[in-house]
């Protein structure tokens, strides 16, 4: 199974941290970019992954393969082009493990690593290295990390990216909803709704990488 076992869970960890820590500090980075320095003076710009984990949201990670980190906050007044530069922060993140996945997959594959099996169980030639399924927990995480952000719910990402897509009357009600984002988040996860969406686009996503 892609989550559940002692060890498996344990190889995650450094994939959760690493995923995590560059998704954030890319947020960060790109707000500076383009005017915003709140995430700077809050001390997010950085790699150090204690400074960007949620206690619940990593746990969430670990155990069902699903959650979040502390989101870094930014402050549109800073903007030049608020429309634009929310999309270029709220992309950089996913970018980052975008490219984490890549790097991962080329290696994975470069090390003679081949992934067979469907649905959410999953096998490789090597299950038994160790570098392997830390590869395997590495692209796995991070595309997890890049499917879920990509959905369109407050406080996710791709929730950021509609702005530059809706009319501005309904913007306004949107931008409401983000008071209740993890509220909203925490209910779809307790309740399962999240992973019809996100089950058959994570596993497709998977299987097209691998």
């Amino acid at each position: 199974m892609i989550f559940g076992d002692p060890i498996t869970v344990i190889l995650r960890i450094p994939a959760l941290l690493w995923g995590i820590s560059l998704h954030e500090f890319l947020h960060a980075f790109a707000a500076k970019m383009v005017g915003d320095p709140t995430a700077e003076r809050q001390g997010r710009l950085t790699l150090n992954p204690l400074v960007h984990l949620d206690l619940f949201g990593s746990i969430m990670i670990l155990l069902v393969g699903i959650g979040w980190a502390r989101p870094v906050m930014i402050n549109m007044r800073y903007f030049r082009n608020p429309q634009r530069d929310i999309v270029i922060v709220a992309l950089a993140g996913v970018v980052g493990n975008i490219l984490t996945v890549v790097v991962s997959v080329l290696l994975f594959r470069y090390m003679g690593f081949r992934l067979t099996g469907g649905g959410l169980v999953l096998d490789y030639a090597g299950m038994n290295s160790t570098a392997g399924r830390m590869l395997l927990q590495m692209i796995l995480v991070n595309v997890a990390l890049t499917v879920l952000n990509l959905l369109p719910i407050p406080p996710l990402d791709g929730s950021k990216v509609l702005y530059a897509f809706l009319p501005f009357r309904a913007l306004g009600y949107y931008y409401s909803l983000e008071r209740y984002g993890m509220i909203i988040l925490i209910v779809l996860l307790v309740t399962g709704l999240i992973r019809v969406i996100f089950d058959p686009i994570f596993i497709r996503v998977i299987m097209l990488l691998m």
